[in-house]
């Protein structure tokens, strides 16, 4: 007996290769997906940085700098700083706005007594306000550690005249274009020499008492520096600016986050003194107006429970500033810094790219919503997180990728490419199958009989070239048939048709009966040598609701009459009688090819018998062929009916 032997090692290789390249097919076919697919994806992205760098999007980046500064904890007040706050009860009690030269200098003096690392005053004093000026200058010659105030920016205002420079300190406010106050001018210069702020004097007087002083950036030598802490410089693009006035050295503010930021005392309780003495020896003491009459009001949305919302008043926002240097230098209070431009787009660049795979992985809208919203809580987590250690990084823009891209454009652009791509694989494996078909169904099956006939010694020369002729006319049929399935653009109508030869093309729109009798009909008038000793032929079909099948399996229920039938064409030696049959029982139909002739010589299972059991798994059914004793052979495939199916019909023909 002849053996097969298969060499494991060429197995292996030819394995190997199949892999790759199956695994080579992948990756092109995931490359053409990536470049149509992704292709709005990166037109959005490109049009997220450009709106960001045309400045659109400063105000969404504002606004998101502001909640994630309300979202962080509650911090404790700073001591170090007390606001002697001027309110309504204390101009009632004086009688009279502007506040007399005398109750400021009565003040400055009481203050002065309880000694106090820096007095600042916010209040204007370019001019007098009698009575009681010659005191508040006395006052002012005899108080070294006090701050006062002028206005370097448009309009200019004066420091009071008695005071040397080096103890005046400008109270400018910087306004962005939503009216809001996101920084602080720590220094400028001016016509008359550079200038520092109020809050910056203020907190230079408090850190010279710790021997920290004033000095030059290292890291830029045009930031401030008090020790080893530099403050970092705002720049025109810094966070989610763009192109604004960076003049001077400015700052970002990192608001303390507090609802009482502050000690603070009215008036009436220094002149009462209704205080310890403790809250303020040694403190930073700034004395301002917090009359809401007033219009010394700052708007910030920066803060949590403000009141009334959104606005502080002027001097609790110098004593911010001063609190933000102090803290930075003494406790390592994060101060706020920025990202590179680079970096800041390579970040949202990151977040795109994360988008479009969003998009590619997930293509229903319920998936892309929850990925998208667990990729947007990761994003807020981590800025949130930055923003705790002073890093103020991009969110809006990235949160905008994330919308557009992993729920929108770019996962609609990679569903329609990637269901276009399978659908065109779809039809090319088809196409390939139903080729396949035909060669088996025609010229093989006519080459078999050609073999069969040469092995028997029953083939006449004539006879020899005649079927060959065959075999070569049906070889020209299968390309012809490949023609037209290259020139068919419409894959509905290709799906649409059946052709068993070269003349005969079903419409798959008919209804399934008439198609089986077609195919039976057509198949039975081929010239196979056992169709010729058959003498009873019964074809008889049940009807059933043509939504039960679609366009596909009805495809291949003919094909699996025409497989059938050929085998018994070849195989069924000394047949006589033959049974095609569908029918219906129990809501189960039950296709099958009955013969009587000779019964299966073989147990291996070839192409036609692979395709019947992929077939009755595609219609959930099963499939037998089986050899019966002193009857022939049973091919039969059975499949679950829908509970719609109609009332039987049948189309019988007897020979």
């Amino acid at each position: 007996m002849q053996r097969l032997y298969i060499n494991p090692v060429k197995w292996d290789k030819s394995r190997k290769e199949q892999l790759r390249q199956g695994l080579g097919k992948k990756i092109i076919a995931e490359f053409v997906i990536w470049r149509r697919g992704a292709l709005p994806g990166l037109v959005i992205l490109i049009l997220v940085i450009v709106v960001r760098l045309s400045g659109w999007l400063q105000v969404l980046e504002w606004i998101t700098l502001d909640a994630l500064l309300r979202w962080r904890p509650q911090e404790s007040i700073d001591e170090r700083i007390v606001i002697i706050g001027i309110n309504d009860g204390d101009i009632r009690q004086v009688g009279t706005y502007p506040i007399p030269d005398q109750e400021i200098a009565k003040l400055l003096r009481t203050l002065q007594s309880y000694n106090p690392r820096a007095i600042g005053i916010d209040i204007i004093r370019d001019i007098p306000v009698e009575p009681g000026h010659d005191e508040l200058v006395t006052a002012f010659r005899d108080i070294k550690n006090l701050i006062a105030i002028d206005k370097v920016l448009f309009p200019p205002i004066a420091a009071p005249p008695t005071l040397p420079s080096e103890q005046v300190g400008f109270a400018d406010v910087i306004h962005d274009t939503d009216g809001q106050v996101r920084r602080s001018l720590l220094g400028t210069p001016t016509s008359l020499g550079y200038k520092f702020s109020f809050p910056l004097r203020l907190a230079q007087m408090y850190l010279a008492a710790e021997g920290i002083s004033l000095e030059n950036g290292t890291r830029d030598p045009h930031a401030m520096r008090f020790g080893e802490t530099e403050i970092p410089r705002f720049l025109p693009n810094s966070g989610g600016y763009v192109d604004a006035d960076a003049g001077g050295v400015q700052v970002l503010l990192n608001f303390r986050n507090s609802r009482e930021g502050f000690r603070t005392l009215s008036l009436d309780d220094i002149n009462r003194g209704n205080f310890p003495a403790h809250w303020i020896r040694d403190r930073v003491v700034l004395i301002g107006i917090t009359s809401p009459g007033v219009n010394d009001i700052v708007n910030t949305t920066a803060l949590t429970d403000l009141q009334p919302s959104g606005q502080i008043y002027g001097v609790e926002f110098q004593a911010h500033t001063v609190s933000q240097i102090i803290s930075a230098v003494l406790d390592r209070r994060p101060l706020l810094n920025v990202w590179s431009d680079r970096w800041e787009y390579l970040w949202i660049i990151s977040w795109g790219v994360l988008a479009l795979s969003v998009g590619r992985l997930t293509q229903s809208s319920l998936q892309n919503l929850g990925y998208v919203s667990l990729a947007s809580l990761l994003l807020l987590a981590m800025s949130y997180g930055f923003i705790r250690l002073g890093w103020w990084i991009p969110v809006a823009p990235v949160l905008l990728v994330l919308v557009f891209n992993g729920m929108g454009i770019s996962a609609f652009a990679f569903y329609k490419y990637d269901r276009a791509l399978k659908s065109q694989l779809e039809v090319r494996q088809r196409t390939i199958e139903q080729t396949f078909n035909r060669i088996h169904n025609q010229p093989m099956q006519t080459l078999a009989y050609v073999i069969k006939l040469v092995q028997d010694e029953d083939l006449s020369s004539e006879m020899l070239v005649g079927k060959l002729k065959q075999v070569k006319q049906e070889i020209w049929d299968v390309c012809e048939y490949l023609k037209r399935e290259a020139l068919i653009q419409d894959k509905l109508n290709q799906t649409k048709t059946l052709q068993l030869s070269n003349d005969l093309i079903l419409d798959l729109e008919l209804p399934i009966n008439e198609l089986f009798y077609t195919v039976s009909r057509h198949t039975l008038e081929r010239d196979l040598p056992e169709f010729k000793t058959i003498k009873i032929k019964v074809l008889e079909f049940a009807a059933i609701v043509e939504e039960d099948l679609n366009f596909e399996q009805k495809r291949g229920l003919c094909e699996f009459i025409e497989e059938g039938l050929c085998n018994v064409g070849k195989h069924a030696v000394g047949v006589t009688r033959l049974k095609v049959i569908g029918k219906i029982k129990d809501g189960w139909y039950s296709l099958s090819i009955q013969d009587n002739g000779a019964g299966i010589r073989s147990s291996a299972e070839g192409h036609g018998t692979k395709q019947c059991r992929r077939l009755a798994k595609q219609l959930a059914g099963e499939f037998k062929r089986d050899s019966i004793s002193g009857q022939g052979t049973l091919c039969e495939l059975t499949w679950c009916l829908a509970k719609r199916t109609l009332t039987l019909r049948y189309w019988r023909k007897r020979v």
